[in-house]
């Protein structure tokens, strides 16, 4: 058992990977940015090179995912969807056929549908919270893929279920946690194959870089290393430092998205402006009580339908004067979305609300102000949205 196997999570998030404490050496690691590293005459020892993801930088960073997840090995890439398609391209070849959560970010679903199809690997889309979705398996099928909490619902799977179905029946299993982030939820424990995340989001915490990363076993983390050599989505050293210095403070955040996720949740349910909640912390939820089993702690996105559907929604958010309206998540200011404009942008209006993602629906990353104020600048961004309502009910015109 190594020291880290011993440590508390915030204790890893700040110290794991780092290497001897020798006389007058930095307490923040340098950024190296050589692209390339002096090598043994002989060939001994490994060759370092920035693409290959083993310069110093990367190799620190990596060892802290890998501590955080309580995995074996791990690899940084250039982004979420570099670090899901060598993840992917590490499993499945021509031929081969993918089974895959119907609740599955937009970007990976265009992976599967239009990029994957060229090279001869074809997909099915389920709903893995429905009995009979292993009835989707062909003798082909070699990877099944989840993701929980999902993008913008905030469905959590029984990750021991879905290890368990698929392993019997040869397949291997890859789950986006990038919701979670490892500290509320670590995927390998429950006996996932590969763990991806966006480490744009949680892990950096800062939106101030884009990066993606996948934790697993040392062979099978190497697979994906040997992809991605090919591939060549290397992330630069300065990134990868930001990455690794956002990672110190992974837990306290985590801590503060939680505490305001519950708070913010709980007023939402009981405003009249809001038709519907969606937060695995709230018994209304329908995995609530797999969230209780399967989350260490419940999350600081949620997703809020507003009473009055698109329209509502439009005047809502150009109201808002703390949150910004942007996308991506997982920062340390709230942030809202519209997925019909941003992550499911892709999809038709009826296909979106196949998938009960209705017009009107706000994806709400809070970040680690006060609860209290994120609370007040949605209360007054609805009042505008009452306000807007009452006027168009008074004189039956719309009002601006």
């Amino acid at each position: 058992m190594s020291d880290s196997d011993r440590t508390g999570p915030s204790t890893r998030a700040v110290h794991a990977g780092e290497g001897a404490r020798d006389l007058n050496a930095p307490v923040v690691n340098p950024i190296v940015l050589s692209t390339t590293f002096y090598n043994a005459p002989d060939g001994e020892g490994p060759v370092l090179y920035q693409r290959y993801g083993n310069a110093p930088n990367h190799v620190l960073a990596e060892e802290r995912v890998a501590a955080l997840e309580g995995a074996e090995d791990a690899v940084i890439l250039a982004s979420g969807m570099a670090a899901m398609a060598c993840a992917v391209l590490s499993v499945v070849q021509a031929g081969d056929h993918i089974v895959a959560t119907e609740a599955i970010y937009g970007g990976t679903r265009a992976l599967l549908e239009t990029e994957l199809p060229r090279l001869g690997i074809t997909a099915t889309f389920v709903d893995m919270f429905q009995p009979g979705w292993t009835d989707a398996f062909r003798p082909n099928t070699k990877l099944v893929m989840g993701e929980s909490p999902s993008n913008p619902l905030l469905r959590v799977m029984d990750l021991a279920a879905l290890a368990h179905e698929s392993h019997a029946r040869g397949a291997t299993v890859i789950v986006d946690s990038t919701f979670a982030s490892p500290l509320n939820c670590r995927p390998l424990e429950h006996g996932v194959d590969l763990v991806m995340h966006s480490a744009t989001k949680y892990l950096g915490g800062h939106s101030d870089v884009t990066a993606g990363v996948i934790a697993g076993s040392r062979a099978r983390v190497k697979a994906v290393r040997d992809r991605a050599k090919v591939w060549g989505p290397a992330l630069d050293p300065h990134a990868v430092w930001l990455l690794e210095r956002g990672m110190k403070t992974l837990a306290l955040r985590m801590e503060r998205h939680n505490a305001n996720g519950l708070a913010v949740a709980a007023w939402a349910e009981t405003h009249p402006g809001i038709a519907r909640v969606h937060y695995p912390g709230l018994v209304s939820h329908p995995d609530h009580e797999t969230a209780r089993r399967v989350l260490h702690g419940f999350g600081g996105m949620i997703g809020l339908e507003i009473a009055g559907g698109g329209p509502a929604a439009a005047k809502f958010v150009r109201a808002l004067k703390l949150a910004k309206l942007a996308p991506s998540l997982g920062g340390v200011e709230t942030l809202m979305s519209e997925p019909r404009y941003t992550s499911h942008a892709a999809m038709t209006p009826a296909q979106r609300e196949a998938n009960g993602i209705r017009d009107g629906f706000i994806r709400v990353s809070l970040g680690i102000e006060d609860a209290a104020d994120i609370i007040a600048d949605l209360e007054q961004a609805l009042a505008v949205v009452a306000a807007g309502a009452g006027a168009e009910e008074r004189t039956g015109v719309a009002a601006d």
